[in-house]
């Protein structure tokens, strides 16, 4: 079976397989979206696929929408032609349940796959963005996609470029820097009218709409400073009548391509099964996980889907802010990059089959509901202590999910100041906490650089995942190895010292000393880490 329009018309061949197909005419679908787009996804990427896509699928199969997404690569244009293309922008959703059911269903709400890159794309993305009847743009771009400086403050290369050349580019093609291409398109837009429109980040990091904002306004004063665009159009950003960049939570684990998921399909007869990896994998199929949860303010001035029909939870933005906090800061994320960390230093390839170390367990129990639940602010939509339970006893453990403390320990560095260092300020400031209880989240911050030093509990080297800071910082940690004695203060100040990474100094926060000692003992030698663990997690 191939993943093509033509194919889906033998239904049975599908249904015998147990794959679910599409209810509704798709092809008045894409031709509604081209007459008038209302949503574009910025992200192509496999959360996006297998979570909003299908959830706007539902809403064609209710009639409750006409239109599909716009589905938009940006930096790999190769996906469009290797993955989406060959497909006819399908993408067979597989989700994998805990109690070891798979449920197969064709996603098909994708009118269409655009490249930023491509000149042509980028014009017809000008066109859409024209259009009155556009609603919303959503992102999936990865926490760092919105990080136009670097640690020293000053912009990066392709951002300083394009500050100075303007929406139009050096060649007509547009900008080179991802946000600044979406703020091109977005200028188109404003002079089209301006039109209203709600761009909706749907990333993992905390006040992604402030992000987003504070990205696109870098671009948008720049150009209006330097003669590159009218100076109406700042004001057009910051005017919440026209534009709006609403806060949003979104929770599903969603792992790259399984290859024993890729040998399921293959033996009930599906073909489309090649996972294309020369950036983020990507396959015409999709797995995750069956729990998911999306919850957005609600602040759309264009109008949007009414996605409130497929479980999204629409409430303010201090509700938003609860949320996202209670799951990146307390519920989900602090334990995932735990297990993350340790998992590497410890040889696991698998999430799950950590949740079989009993010491590992309680790390996670400890951080989630001793250390974050003092600190989180209930938000009354969601139990933070039901969200926990159902992490730790059903999503973590699942053995059909193929996760891997690998793909989770990506980019540490840019997830650390919101995933434990929200907490350690709301231990400065909050009144009843006291930051020097603080034992396991220390513990985790040390295993982080213990980590850095890409040397595994058993003395074997092994690789560290990619990360924007490893260059600046494992030259810092040279010379230091497990059996390493130190002292290691002078290899530690200014790293514990640096608010980028950390979101304070650990020396001024008063945890310094105690993540400097935690190394030490993480160093000691070979089963260090096992035993330091056990010892911190087993202390009464």
């Amino acid at each position: 079976m191939r993943l093509t329009d033509e194919e889906l018309k033998n239904r049975e061949q599908w249904e015998k397989a147990g794959i679910e197909l599409p209810r509704f005419d798709r092809e008045k679908m894409k031709q509604a979206t081209k007459e008038k787009p209302e949503w574009v996804h910025f992200g192509a990427g496999n959360i996006f696929r297998i979570f909003p896509l299908a959830l706007e699928q539902t809403l064609l199969e209710r009639g409750i929408e006409k239109t599909g997404i716009i589905m938009v690569a940006g930096r790999d244009g190769g996906v469009i032609n290797e993955v989406f293309k060959p497909c006819d922008n399908l993408t067979l959703g597989v989700t994998l349940k805990a109690d070891g059911g798979i449920v197969k269903k064709v996603i098909a709400s994708a009118a269409c796959s655009l490249w930023m890159g491509n000149k042509a794309d980028f014009e017809t993305l000008k066109g859409v963005f024209r259009s009155p009847s556009l609603r919303m743009a959503s992102l999936t771009i990865t926490e760092k996609g919105y990080n136009l400086f670097d640690s020293q403050g000053a912009l990066i290369p392709d951002a300083a470029e394009d500050c100075l050349n303007g929406p139009a580019g050096t060649d007509g093609a547009g900008p080179g820097n991802y946000i600044a291409k979406i703020t091109a398109l977005l200028y188109e837009r404003y002079l089209a009218s301006p039109l209203p429109l709600a761009l909706v980040s749907m990333d993992n990091c905390s006040h992604n709409g402030d992000k987003l904002l504070g990205a696109v306004e870098t671009f948008a004063i720049k150009w209006a400073q330097g003669g590159k665009a009218e100076k109406g159009f700042a004001g057009y950003i910051r005017d919440r009548s026209l534009v709006s960049f609403p806060w949003t939570m979104i929770d599903k684990i969603t792992p790259g391509p399984d290859q024993g998921v890729k040998a399921v399909l293959e033996q009930s007869g599906f073909t489309d099964t090649k996972i294309y990896a020369k950036t983020t994998p990507t396959a015409p199929f999709v797995n995750a996980e069956e729990p998911q949860y999306m919850v957005i303010e609600d602040s759309f001035p264009a109008g949007r889907p009414r996605l409130e029909e497929t479980g999204v939870l629409f409430t303010s933005r201090d509700v938003v802010d609860k949320v996202e906090k209670m799951k990146v800061c307390t519920c989900l994320n602090p334990l995932h990059t735990a297990l993350a960390i340790f998992g590497c230093l410890l040889g696991y390839t698998r999430i799950s089959e950590e949740m079989k170390n009993p010491d590992l367990v309680k790390l996670v129990e400890g951080i989630g509901y001793n250390e974050g639940l003092p600190a989180v602010t209930d938000p009354g939509i969601l139990s933070p202590q039901e969200f926990i339970r159902e992490v730790i006893k059903v999503r973590f453990p699942n053995p059909f999910m193929p996760d891997t403390p690998q793909r989770i320990a990506s980019d540490s560095s840019q997830k650390i100041p919101v995933r434990y260092g929200e907490t350690i300020k709301a231990y400065l400031t909050k009144p009843g906490l006291d930051i020097h209880s603080l034992k396991l989240i220390p513990l985790v911050l040390a295993g982080w650089l213990r980590y850095l030093l890409g040397v595994n509990d058993e003395g074997k080297p092994f690789t560290v995942s990619p990360d924007p800071r490893l260059a600046d910082l494992q030259p810092r940690l040279a010379g230091i190895k497990p059996g390493s004695s130190g002292p290691f203060h002078q290899a530690l100040e200014p790293i514990l010292a640096d608010k980028t990474i950390f979101a304070v100094n650990l020396w001024e926060a008063g945890i310094g000393e105690k993540v400097e000692s935690l190394f030490g003992e993480l160093l000691a030698g070979p089963g260090a880490v096992a035993k330091t663990l056990g010892k911190y997690v087993n202390e009464g």
